[in-house]
């Protein structure tokens, strides 16, 4: 029986797709002109693997993304400088974030029936408690569980310490919980890994690279198909 419903954030009740590509080039452009290599190709594979290797272990800081890209070129970053830079990347993504259109309205339908909690990763480099979650009252009221991982001593997803955390909180089972995200390794394989039941949000409305995996989790491209979650699941591996 399916007692809980646990959300990621980013790409999953708000779209921020638009944000991340607009604050990349940003970040890509004030790097490239500071090192003197704008519009070289080179520089543009290191930067994109040196950022690759940060999110491989769940690392979103463009500061400490933009520090190794700096001393890679031999160059000692400004970390004033950096920490401004930052500010502006994530200042960007949240003016161009936007609620999914679905999102109220589903989350509504599903209170009914479930109880509702969310897991996300901190990003940025703010103070702790102060996250984007504060900008979305009307979201947040759904939830009596809030899991902000990569802050406060728990490791950011998939690490299984933020799961096990909010099942605890809820005081339900694993099998008894369906986690619902757009990540596949950090949100469908952290989730299943613990044993939830994973649902892979793939919304139709972004334009994305997703990764080519064979999966037995449910995929959705809106959150509607959340609506019958209980049909949804049940056709799943076990």
């Amino acid at each position: 029986m399916i007692r809980a419903i646990v959300f990621d954030f980013g790409q999953t009740l708000v779209d921020s797709a638009d944000g991340f590509r607009a604050a990349e080039k940003e970040a890509q452009r004030k790097a490239g002109e500071a090192l003197g290599l704008t519009g070289e190709e080179k520089f543009l594979e290191v930067y994109r693997e040196i950022r690759s290797r940060f999110h491989a272990r769940s690392d979103f800081s463009r500061k400490r993304i933009l520090e190794e890209l700096f001393r890679h070129y031999g160059r000692r970053p400004d970390s004033a400088l950096l920490e401004r830079w930052e500010t502006e990347y994530w200042d960007r993504i949240k003016a161009m974030t936007r609620i999914f259109p679905e999102s109220e309205t589903v989350l509504t339908a599903l209170k009914d029936r479930h109880r509702l909690a969310l897991i996300t990763n901190a990003q940025g480099q703010t103070e702790e408690g102060n996250h984007r979650l504060g900008n979305y009252p009307g979201l947040m009221r759904f939830f009596e569980v809030i899991v902000v991982a990569g802050e406060g001593g728990v490791p950011a997803k998939p690490d299984p310490i933020p799961f096990h955390l909010c099942l605890a909180r809820l005081g339900i089972e694993a099998d008894d919980a369906v986690y619902v995200g757009d990540d596949w390794r950090i949100d469908v394989c952290g989730s299943q890994a613990v044993g939830m039941h994973p649902v892979w949000l793939k919304h139709r409305t972004l334009r994305r690279n997703w990764p080519q995996v064979e999966t037995a989790a449910p995929v959705v491209d809106s959150l509607e198909g959340l609506l019958d979650v209980e049909r949804l699941v049940s056709g799943r591996d076990q």
